[in-house]
């Protein structure tokens, strides 16, 4: 079958992998589409240490094949989304509704691919960049039937990222001031959630002015090139600031920015390493930085709830999806995200 592999040297689009069935607990599904997110760019350029050779991907949606012993919430023929968190569901931080928190569920990348008759490694427990995976069953929600796939795959990343760390982590209330600094697949989707969630002010940054038309769309009431001109329109600060590009001198802003009892919200991936500064008297205002991994979402709850709001009209999906391309031009896709061409290109199998 067709997937995207990395060995640590180059990407290929190759047309021989092979994938184990399901076991116990597991779900095989037929992947449709699959979101091209940052986050696989930077396996590949090293930000995100990973072992080699990986099948990339994690953002995808598709249909069920087959389902292992146990499995009983979805069954061959379902639509799904797929998410990347394989959380055990039974340790203390799944019992408190921290899936995102599950000890098991970081840093342990399974081998279910082989290539030649060789292991090949899942990434994000996902591996969406193949025609077919493997995951566990908790990794799998069921979504209607008529959303399209490529919209829907985008769920699984971008929006449970985005959205969920508005409204599982920040918390943004009615009447609220948003900054989102960087306004790509993850920053579109913290607009749409600081619309989602009432907030009253919702001001876009992003260095290219050619973003502030979609960033509109998606919520934001003002849109800025630089985080200079915050000030004129805050005048006291943000009540929240995201920061979604991943640069350290961008998290300081974010900081500098804030109100009293103001939050900055990092969601940007800077390199394994990177270090960042603030001025620590800038901080006793009730201030607060706060660190996110994936929405902070818990994604069986929060897929469904968002394909609801998809279908109500409140979250949007479809205009995510600048554009699709056929597995064999990811390297096209890849220029075109690069470029600043789309807001989110989806690979189709």
């Amino acid at each position: 079958m067709r997937g995207v592999v990395f060995d640590g040297k180059r990407v290929e689009v190759v047309d021989d992998l092979e994938v184990r069935g399901p076991g116990p607990g597991e779900v095989q599904v037929a992947v449709s589409a699959a979101g091209l997110c940052h986050s696989d760019l930077s396996v590949v350029d090293g930000t995100i240490p990973f072992p080699v050779p990986v099948v990339l991907g994690h953002e995808g949606a598709g249909v069920v094949e087959a389902v292992g012993d146990g499995v009983s919430h979805v069954v061959a023929g379902d639509h799904v989304s797929l998410s990347t968190l394989a959380n055990c569901g039974t340790c203390a931080d799944c019992d408190r509704g921290r899936p995102t928190m599950c000890r098991k569920a970081i840093g342990r990348p399974g081998q279910p691919f082989t290539r030649g008759g060789q292991p090949v490694f899942q990434f994000a427990s996902n591996s969406a960049f193949a025609e077919r995976t493997v995951v566990k069953a908790v990794q799998v929600v069921r979504i209607p039937k008529d959303i399209p796939l490529p919209s829907a795959a985008l769920i699984g990343c971008g929006v449970l990222t985005g959205v969920g760390a508005v409204l599982n982590r920040a918390k943004v209330d009615r009447g609220d001031s948003v900054v989102v600094i960087g306004t790509g697949g993850i920053g579109l989707n913290v607009l749409q959630g600081a619309r989602i969630a009432g907030a009253l002010r919702i001001v876009a940054v992003d260095a290219n002015p050619a973003k502030e038309a979609v960033a509109r769309q998606f919520g934001a009431t003002d849109f800025l090139t630089s985080t200079e001109g915050v000030r004129e329109l805050l005048p006291t600060g943000a009540d929240h600031v995201f920061e979604c590009v991943g640069r350290v001198e961008l998290v300081r802003q974010a900081v500098d920015l804030l109100d009293r009892h103001g939050q900055a919200v990092l969601l940007g991936m800077p390199a394994a390493g990177a270090e960042a500064s603030f001025v620590v008297a800038s901080m006793f205002l009730d201030k607060s930085i706060l660190g996110c991994r994936y929405g902070s979402s818990r994604p069986q709850r929060d897929i469904a709830l968002y394909a609801e709001l998809y279908r109500d009209g409140r979250l949007l999906l479809d205009e995510l999806v600048t554009q699709t391309y056929p597995v064999e031009e990811f390297e096209r896709a890849v220029g075109d995200a690069e470029a600043g061409k789309v807001a989110r290109g989806v690979l189709t199998f």
